[in-house]
């Protein structure tokens, strides 16, 4: 298994990101953590300690990216993990098609993955080595009802990442996606009853670990394996007249 020296984590200053950046900080890691909101990322500073370098920065301005990267690049001296966790998924009624909010989900979990691990990839296979890890969700495995648009933006992201994965594997360059069910973040705390939620810091291990073994595709937590087999497996005829 690898031992990374460096990290970095976009989409930080709460929930999954948060979680990552504190257990990565914990077994020293050099951990570099973006995020839009400047006092967010402060206050994970102070509490997960010095070992935690924080950069404001908002993932849709995607002209900034390259020079972002290169910013954390010269702080970090080398950087041996790339964690992509940004992510909206704001709230849509059962009838409503809101062009707002579906541009803004594509805007974030699925361009902004693109801007940023487009360059993380030239810069490790260069390197011929490193990590990227994106983490897209068990809800881009199907096309539900409930939010077309976030299921679209995490099914492309599945996609990216395995045609990056093809690309750079040759190089000795890991990439790993990992399809976290619902955890309990702020974005999901007004969605009612889940199933299997977890907390955000079980999602946070879950995900390291997959990083850690390499794993091409894995769920969190590995309960969502089997169930998603089943999901992925029923016909669409049967799909539509359900709820799941």
């Amino acid at each position: 298994m690898p031992t990374y020296k460096t990290a970095i984590v976009i989409g930080a200053s709460s929930g999954i990101g948060e979680a990552l950046v504190r257990q990565l900080a914990k077994d020293g890691v050099t951990v570099a953590a973006l995020a839009r909101r400047a006092d967010e990322l402060e206050r994970v500073q102070r509490e997960a300690g010095d070992k935690v370098r924080i950069y404001a920065h908002d993932v849709t301005d995607y002209a900034s990216v390259p020079a972002m990267f290169d910013r954390v690049k010269a702080d970090l001296g080398e950087v041996d993990l790339v964690i992509y966790n940004a992510g909206v998924m704001p709230p849509v009624a059962e009838s409503e098609y809101n062009f707002e909010k579906d541009h803004a989900m594509i805007a974030v979990n699925l361009l902004g993955a693109m801007a940023w691990l487009n360059p993380v990839a030239a810069y490790m296979e260069a390197r011929r080595s490193g990590t990227i890890v994106g983490v897209s969700s068990v809800a881009g495995d199907r096309g539900r009802r409930g939010n077309p648009a976030y299921h679209t933006s995490k099914a492309a992201l599945t996609t990216y990442l395995e045609a990056l994965r093809n690309r750079l594997s040759r190089y000795g360059v890991t990439v790993v996606t990992v399809k976290p069910g619902p955890v309990a973040t702020p974005m999901t705390k007004d969605l009612g009853k889940l199933p299997l939620i977890i907390p955000a810091e079980q999602a946070a291990a879950g995900i390291l670990a997959h990083a850690r073994a390499g794993t091409v595709e894995g769920y969190v937590p590995v309960a969502w394996w089997p169930i998603m087999s089943v999901i992925q497996q029923v016909p669409s005829w049967i799909f539509r007249k359900t709820n799941i």
